[in-house]
């Protein structure tokens, strides 16, 4: 059985390493606990020794406990006060790493887009952003007096159309990635597959429809046999698995200088699934693209 000296000199170990409220608790328990304490233990073993032992044994027992119980009331209390107050921070904690970034959420959806049609077999086409007037409208069949050239919808870079040396067309920020059909079509015999995604600039203001730059994904398939029924498949395909499985989808009559027949794809609306609500002006359904067979006018421009 340890005697009082050896007992003291554990505690004062034992708590010069107490850092925390439950290391004091378990030093108590060590030493003072009824049943396994190591000065309750002492106590005990007085019993087996002779009268006057006990006397002088009993008096340095009891004495050690109450030390060892006033040194662990204080170094309760001392840890107490120096206790973080809830909900501060710790400035001794190592800081968190920030994070380092994340994708774009168009990008995230670009690259969705991009991964659906590369499963169809289309080839992904970049272009860019600065194109000539011949690509962006000429070729595409709008002549100079159509009304998307009007200079309130194109940024040109260099002297508008009408002005411009003929040898010297007129240099824009593309208002669409359709260019991207006719330099493929230029260079390339068909079967043709491809997508062109990118950013496109117009004259428009902000508003909850409306950016002077935005992104565009042009799609373009061009082989024998190739009927409505092929762009309506693989438009419904694309839908389904973009938004949902369960999707409705509706096609409208529509026009486009650059495709005969022409049509708008909708979707039914994700906010109120078709029901109506602001988000669909109470229609049920949300446009999301204009698509239509390549007009013939186009493919004479390429050859």
């Amino acid at each position: 059985m340890a005697d009082s000296a050896s007992l003291r000199a554990a505690f004062a170990a034992a708590l010069a390493a107490c850092k925390t409220p439950n290391d004091v608790k378990q030093v108590r328990d060590q030493f003072l606990s009824r049943k396994h304490g190591s000065v309750t233990a002492l106590v005990k073993g007085i019993a087996s020794a002779t009268p006057d032992e006990r006397r002088t044994l009993g008096a340095a027992a009891n004495a050690l406990k109450q030390e060892i119980e006033q040194a662990l009331d204080a170094r309760e209390i001392e840890l107490a006060a120096s206790a973080p107050i809830a909900g501060a921070v710790d400035i001794t904690l190592p800081g968190r790493v920030p994070a380092i970034g994340r994708r774009h959420p168009l990008t995230q959806v670009r690259e969705r887009i991009e991964d659906i049609f590369a499963s169809m077999g289309y080839t992904i086409l970049e272009g860019a952003e600065l194109e000539d007037d011949w690509h962006n409208f000429e070729a595409l069949n709008m002549p100079p007096e159509h009304p998307a050239r009007d200079m309130q919808d194109t940024l040109y870079l260099a002297t508008p159309v009408g002005t411009a040396d003929p040898k010297r067309p007129a240099t824009l920020l593309r208002t669409h990635t359709s260019g991207m059909q006719i330099r493929y079509m230029e260079s390339h015999q068909p079967p043709v597959r491809i997508i062109a995604p990118g950013r496109v600039y117009r004259r428009d203001n902000f508003d909850a429809t409306h950016t002077p730059m935005f992104t565009q994904v042009e799609g373009l398939v061009v082989d024998e046999g190739i009927s409505l029924g092929d762009l309506k498949g693989t438009l419904n395909a694309f839908a389904e698995r973009f938004f949902d499985a369960r999707v409705r989808t509706r096609f409208r009559p529509s026009f486009f200088p650059y495709t005969e027949p022409s049509a708008e794809l909708d979707v039914e609306c994700q906010g109120c699934n078709g029901q109506g609500c602001g988000l669909c002006k109470q229609t049920g359904w949300i446009e999301v693209l204009g698509c239509g067979m390549v007009h013939p006018a186009v493919f004479e421009s390429v050859g």
